[in-house]
């Protein structure tokens, strides 16, 4: 998210390679002023082009041993045979993404699913949590959310646990991505999740605990034409406040579009306007597969706090070109403030290659 981030954007790199020549459908637009609603609005939204729900975290294994991971889940409305009553038509696909991120192997273990919705393949719910693609599984049942992945060489079934309120980015949830309010989504998180489950890894299976963040989104546009991707970061803070915030570069690299979110627990947030959000890579690393370079530490500034953020290990590239077209850097990193670690989190940055497009 991808966004952030956002990977709302990538979701809809497949929808236009896709797309035929037929009139475009109308997607359903993105408004300031209207209330997000709970539980209603932790389900799938089917009148928007793209939505998400991106779990990301940090695990501990029996050792100690840290390890990272993600769980995102797409719904991609095509505009394809809506007007079709054929069971076959693409109107709604469902596209899927797992990694962990392990210290000891050095890279992201990684997989990703792609599916058009029905005949038992893939589907969601409205109302309430639920996405799936086969046996990948992201669900909300009293209060937890279920994760479940199941890959070639690692698989994980993770119980996230939720203590406090949705925190509402933006204008209470109506999220800008430019200085056109017509770039823009709807966009609350989920920080300081208690996590517990298992993780199997090589054919072992182990139980974990640890923290995680999840971030729901939807919309129908997202990025201007000057876009050429962006940067984003969801930071647990020890202290229990958490950090959402982004940056969305245009095509020479500049900041088209900033914001942040801090929460400070039991739903209160502070909102910053773009002004307040700089982001200063101070470190690369170009990968070996793609000769991407991506900045792997950073200095971030929100307000009047510098914070340093560090890759837990520097290969998290993802690619993601068998589902959602792009090769990205999805990882997690540590964040200290004034030399002494404050928190984990997760950071995301797109567009360090071929430049993110939609529309």
């Amino acid at each position: 998210m991808n966004k952030r981030t956002f990977l709302l954007a990538l979701a809809s790199l497949l929808v236009n390679a896709r797309i035929s020549a037929a009139a475009a459908p109308e997607f359903a637009p993105v408004l300031a002023g209207r209330s997000l609603v709970f539980p209603f609005d932790h389900g799938a939204h089917p009148d928007f082009r793209t939505e998400w729900w991106y779990a990301t975290g940090w695990l501990s294994l029996p050792d100690g041993s840290p390890l990272g991971f993600q769980s995102t889940f797409f719904r991609v409305r095509t505009g394809v045979g809506e007007g079709n009553p054929s069971a076959f038509a693409p109107r709604q696909l469902i596209l899927a993404h797992a990694a962990i991120a392990d210290p000891r192997l050095g890279r992201l273990r990684h997989e990703q699913r792609a599916a058009r919705v029905g005949f038992g393949r893939a589907g969601f719910a409205t109302g309430q949590t639920g996405v799936w693609i086969g046996d990948w599984r992201f669900e909300q049942s009293e209060g937890r959310y279920q994760a479940t992945v199941a890959g070639e060489d690692f698989a994980y079934a993770l119980s996230l646990t939720a203590e406090g309120p949705p925190v509402l980015n933006g204008d209470a949830g109506f999220s800008r991505k430019a200085p056109d309010p017509r770039h823009a989504s709807y966009y609350y998180s989920r920080p300081q999740l208690k996590v517990s489950g298992t993780v199997t890894l090589d054919g072992r299976t182990q139980p974990v605990t640890g923290q995680a963040w999840l971030d729901h989104e939807w919309s129908s546009e997202l990025l201007p034409d000057t876009a050429q991707g962006w940067d984003w970061i969801g930071l647990n803070l020890d202290e229990g406040s958490a950090l959402m915030a982004f940056r969305l570069r245009g095509n020479d690299g500049s900041p088209l579009w900033s914001a942040a979110t801090f929460s400070h627990g039991a739903g209160r947030a502070q909102v910053l306007s773009p002004d307040a959000v700089a982001f200063a890579p101070l470190r690369q690393w170009r990968s070996t597969r793609t000769g991407i370079t991506y900045p792997v530490e950073w200095r971030v500034r929100i307000g009047t706090r510098d914070l340093h953020l560090q890759a837990l290990i520097d290969d998290q590239e993802l690619d993601s070109r068998r589902s959602t077209g792009a090769v990205y850097w999805e990882g997690a990193v540590r964040v200290s403030e004034d030399g002494r670690e404050i928190g984990r989190g997760y950071l995301e940055m797109t567009g360090y290659g071929e430049k993110i497009r939609i529309g």
